[in-house]
């Protein structure tokens, strides 16, 4: 164990993630990573790598990238990519991309391929995945309009175009799966890995 904990911080801009880690209790500093997410998905792409490979590569590479400015830190890097079947989606750039989104989820099932590491002075510690299905009810169009205006420009930081802890609930009809990492963290995994390390009381 540790003698002293060490300083985390949270590669991500997350506000989800951030809120999770707060209400868990834990003590850290955000300092979002910059990195070519586009370049990285081609990459994987291209050598026939899996969504959930992706995921982990994309979480590595932030925490990787912030590791550098915070010497003897542990690094939390985080990332969740949406699939249907072997389709992948990116962010929604705009509410009418947003609500294309939320048409093509309706009454169809997608999963969240989520990953997390921790990264200490440039070198990878450990890693955690999570693949919670989701499946969102036939909801009509009036609800999705009154959606959309309810939760606005928020919804362009979700790859689903959704907020689970909020509105976005009623969207959905059933969910299989981790909770938290629908939020973008396998936080469980995560808070155990910081308890044996020294960082948590256990």
């Amino acid at each position: 164990m540790a003698s002293r904990p060490e300083p985390l911080v949270l590669a991500s801009a997350s506000v989800a993630r951030a809120d999770l880690l707060r209400a868990a209790g834990i003590e850290f500093i955000v300092d979002p990573a910059e990195i070519d997410e586009g370049w990285t998905k081609r990459e994987s792409r291209r050598a026939g790598g899996s969504a959930i490979g992706c995921a982990v590569a994309l979480a590595a590479a932030k925490a990787f990238v912030v590791s550098r400015r915070h010497p003897n830190a542990l690094v939390i890097g985080a990332d969740q990519l949406l699939t249907i079947d072997k389709e992948w989606f990116d962010k929604p750039t705009d509410l009418a991309a947003a609500r294309a989104r939320l048409l093509e989820l309706r009454a169809r099932s997608h999963a969240l391929e989520t990953a997390v590491c921790v990264v200490c002075d440039g070198r990878m510690l450990w890693h955690a995945t999570s693949s919670p299905e989701l499946t969102m009810r036939p909801f009509s169009d009036a609800f999705l309009d009154q959606y959309l205006a309810s939760e606005g420009e928020s919804l362009l930081l979700s790859v689903g175009a959704y907020r689970l802890e909020g509105m976005g609930a009623q969207l959905f009809e059933r969910i299989n799966g981790d909770y938290f990492a629908v939020l973008g963290l396998p936080l469980l995994e995560l808070l155990e890995f910081l308890r044996e390390r020294g960082v948590m009381p256990t």
